[in-house]
């Protein structure tokens, strides 16, 4: 592809968390359409002097693509600037329909989104062995429904790892919901603008979680974090190690004691 229009994932809000192919897109770009609504302004701060920057927070998307389109048209290096990673929550699809009909290239390059950032934080592991496997990212219905099959009850009752996003305005359907799966004292993390300078980080549990949104003040850019492995860091329990590390425990890259007595000098297990 040949100048494509460029789908950046700025990341959680630290301008250092976005990628380093991000930086250098924004670098050299002639054209930028952000979210300035949810994108750190810093992060403009990688654009060149004479880049036009425009945001998008008030824009439809007709005016959106609209902008990206007439940029490429005219030769112009063009990104769109999406917060966190442009597959989630990120309307993309939408906006990639436009361009394709227009016979305009793309590419994307992803970001780190909230929940990442936010495990990060909190020092957390999704996927604890022998706890959990699975990680589960949603929202709750709101303005904008969700599927019939995605129910955010349905989802819980995996009693996984779940990331809420968009949904601190729920937080009395959310907190009922979450304590009917998990239970009314499970353990849940409210995060705050991860990574920005004004992160806050409030510890609550399922029963109180829409007093603690109220008490807190928080109605957007909030995730909601819960499940066994958020309860395991929470409560500071013992949990079952990785098999991956574990000194009796086989595999391609690592023989067990006796195993190992056999091999050849030199040689690595798989080469043997």
């Amino acid at each position: 592809m040949e100048n494509p229009v460029i789908f950046v994932g700025a990341g959680p809000g630290d301008p250092e968390l976005i990628t380093v192919a991000g930086q250098k897109a924004l670098a050299a770009a002639d054209l930028v359409v952000h979210a300035g609504s949810l994108v750190n302004p810093q992060i403009l701060s990688w654009c060149q002097s004479t880049a036009r920057l425009v945001d998008s927070a008030e824009l439809s998307l007709e005016e959106i693509t609209g902008e990206m389109v007439a940029g490429w048209k005219s030769g112009q290096k063009v990104v769109r600037l999406h917060t966190g990673d442009p597959s989630i929550y990120g309307a993309i699809h939408e906006q990639l329909v436009v361009l394709k009909a227009s016979e305009v290239p793309w590419k994307i390059i992803p970001g780190i989104t909230a929940a990442l950032a936010g495990a990060a934080v909190l020092g957390l592991e999704y996927t604890l062995p022998e706890i959990t496997q699975t990680f589960i990212i949603t929202r709750a219905a709101g303005r904008t429904p969700v599927p019939e099959g995605e129910d955010l009850a349905l989802l819980a009752k995996s009693r996984s790892s779940m990331a809420i996003y968009l949904s601190a305005t729920q937080g009395e359907t959310v907190g009922r919901v979450l304590g009917e799966a998990y239970g009314p004292k499970a353990t849940v993390a409210m995060i705050y603008r991860a990574t920005w300078p004004d992160q806050q980080v409030i510890w609550t549990n399922c029963e109180n979680l829409a007093e603690s949104l109220a008490a807190e003040g928080l109605d957007r850019h909030t995730l909601i974090l819960v499940g066994p492995a958020l309860d395991a860091i929470y409560t500071g329990r013992e949990t079952p190690k990785s098999k991956l590390y574990d000194a009796a425990f086989t595999h391609m890259y690592r023989a067990g004691k006796d195993e190992a007595a056999d091999q050849p000098a030199g040689k690595k297990p798989d080469e043997a």
